[in-house]
């Protein structure tokens, strides 16, 4: 899928401002911003909820909204809040769905228990959707999502309201379809999360997309240190000679026994470590452990969105 230059507006407000990126054919794409970025807007226009806006949106050479059809044959959605009514059993309200995704009686028997059962909740498929809690009802909008084995899935915070275990479940579901082929944006405000399963990261902030691709891309962007702790033994007190070590700008002591070296930046970092660990040990010193500091998603999410690469 493919937005090129999207802008929505709502009578002042610039919801979207000429917002530009590629979802791959096969990967994961996370999207993330704070609340009122415009995450949901840009996912109702991608499903076709929402027609009236500036720019140009396309999937398999079919467009938005003029095509939206054909499109919607291709996805599966799960909207921020899973809706059902919660007079229906969750087998009546997945065959409705499935119904309306073209599903006949037959594909509906089989696929049903099939994808209760991938999510863990095969014992409620004769319950009410109102004697669920609000994590399995997440759990069966998800099954909505998948029940028509749709090439492409479009999530707003798909594991909003779930625990733990339920979020990991989730997670291997997400590399599990991945590895069948399918494609899977979704939005989250859990940076853990799409840390742990996106191949790529859209963020976006006011309306508009402040960067799109990989996690390292984002890094490299934010140009931030490479710099790997090193834990020595309590009997190694003594301070540590930079010229001892290769590919080292510096040294600096963060404790009784903890330094924090310097890396060079065209060095690569697993070469790096290596050479750390022959050079400490050539010069005497007992070695606890070592290890790369590198900031998670979240520390450069906040970095960024606050201008520090802008």
């Amino acid at each position: 899928m493919r937005l090129e230059g999207v802008t929505k507006r709502y009578r002042d407000v610039t919801a979207l401002d000429g917002v530009s990126f590629d979802v791959r054919k096969g990967e994961i794409f996370g999207y993330i911003g704070p609340n009122g970025a415009g995450k949901t807007t840009t996912i109702k226009i991608m499903v076709g909820l929402l027609r009236d806006f500036a720019g140009k949106v396309a999937m398999d050479g079919h467009a938005i909204p003029a095509d939206v059809a054909a499109v919607q044959k291709l996805l599966g959605y799960l909207p921020q809040k899973a809706a059902f009514q919660d007079w229906r059993t969750v087998d009546q309200a997945l065959s409705t769905f499935g119904r309306l995704s073209g599903m006949t009686p037959a594909d509906l028997s089989k696929r049903i228990p099939e994808v209760l059962e991938l999510l863990g909740i095969a014992d409620t498929r004769r319950r009410k959707i109102t004697q669920l809690s609000g994590g399995t009802v997440q759990k069966v909008g998800m099954a909505q999502s998948i029940l028509h084995d749709p090439a492409f899935l479009v999530l707003d915070e798909p594991m909003t309201g779930l625990d733990p275990e339920a979020r990991y479940q989730f997670k291997e579901l997400f590399k599990r379809l991945r590895a069948q082929g399918t494609t899977i944006f979704f939005s989250s405000h859990i940076l853990s999360d799409v840390q742990d399963i996106a191949n790529r990261i859209g963020i976006l902030d006011r309306g508009r997309l402040l960067h799109e691709g990989t996690f390292d891309e984002l890094r490299a962007r934010m140009k931030i240190a490479r710099d790997v702790e090193i834990v020595l033994s309590r009997d190694s007190d003594r301070g540590i000679d930079p010229s001892a070590l290769v590919w080292v700008t510096g040294v600096e002591r963060t404790g009784p026994d903890r330094m924090v070296a310097h890396v060079r930046p065209d060095v690569d970092m697993d070469d790096a470590v290596d050479a750390l660990i022959d050079g400490l040990k050539k010069a005497g010193y007992r070695l606890r452990s070592i290890r790369p500091l590198v900031p998670d998603l979240e520390e450069l999410y906040v970095r960024f969105v606050e201008g520090g690469a802008r």
